[in-house]
């Protein structure tokens, strides 16, 4: 998978039942070409050992405590990438939608593609189709994913008329990537591999208040332990949401 792309969600049914509140991870998976150039390879090859570490994320998030996983593969602005490499990163989304959805569902991985579709070769978008429908349509996939276009689209639904609170521009979001009414909550870590510190136009409304995790790691090279690395961090942060701890 490529950076600055759109999330996959991956909520698991199997995992964090005894807490009240999901545990939502977020992962902008940089440098797979950076990975490949190094090594003198071609990009294209980066990707393909990205979509490895993207397996290795959602098998380990059980065992993290990671109830959604969302993992960020393919933006709005991945479109001016070469042709080829675009090329490229469609023919992996299809191979992977087409080769994962089955242990997907058997480990209660459910999937749904948020993002737009109109842009997608049809071959992409027929394997969206089935894997949603093995996998029951829970957690989401988005492909050309921005969320700067997100937010706009869900002012201009909510113009239309009625006051506007935080919940309604929420379901105004959800309607504007084509989530499903029980869109994931908002994002609790954010982490970034491949060195850069920015959100590149990923999940901005969500992670008002989101926890961040950068490493020098790329993304191919990311494992489970350093998925559990990350989570322990967050563990130890103190998240006051704007207010005063009650020992102050």
């Amino acid at each position: 998978m490529t950076r600055e792309g759109g999330p996959v969600y991956f909520p698991r049914s199997s995992v964090g039942q005894s807490s009240p509140q999901p545990f939502h991870v977020a992962i902008i998976m940089d440098g797979n070409g950076r990975w490949a150039t190094a090594r003198g390879r071609p990009r294209e090859l980066g990707h393909r050992q990205g979509a490895l570490a993207v397996r290795r994320a959602v098998e380990a998030a059980p065992s993290a405590g990671v109830n959604i996983l969302t993992l960020y593969a393919f933006s709005s602005d991945n479109w001016k990438r070469p042709a080829r490499e675009v090329r490229a990163l469609m023919s992996l989304f299809r191979r992977y939608l087409r080769s994962e959805a089955a242990e997907l569902a058997r480990e209660g991985v459910r999937l749904r593609v948020i993002g737009r579709r109109d842009r997608l070769p049809p071959t992409v978008a027929r394997a969206i189709d089935d894997a949603e429908a093995a996998t029951s349509g829970g957690a989401r996939l988005a492909v050309d994913y921005s969320s700067r276009q997100a937010v706009l689209e869900a002012a201009r639904r909510c113009a239309q008329g009625g006051d506007v609170d935080r919940d309604r521009f929420t379901s105004a979001m959800a309607d504007a990537i084509h989530a499903s009414a029980d869109g994931a909550p908002d994002v609790d870590l954010l982490i970034r591999t491949g060195g850069e510190r920015r959100l590149s136009d990923f999940l901005l409304w969500e992670c008002a208040y989101a926890e961040l995790f950068f490493t020098p790691r790329m993304w191919p090279d990311f494992t489970a332990e350093d998925l559990r690395e990350a989570v322990s961090e967050f563990r130890g942060r103190d998240r006051r949401f704007g207010a005063v701890a009650a020992a102050v």
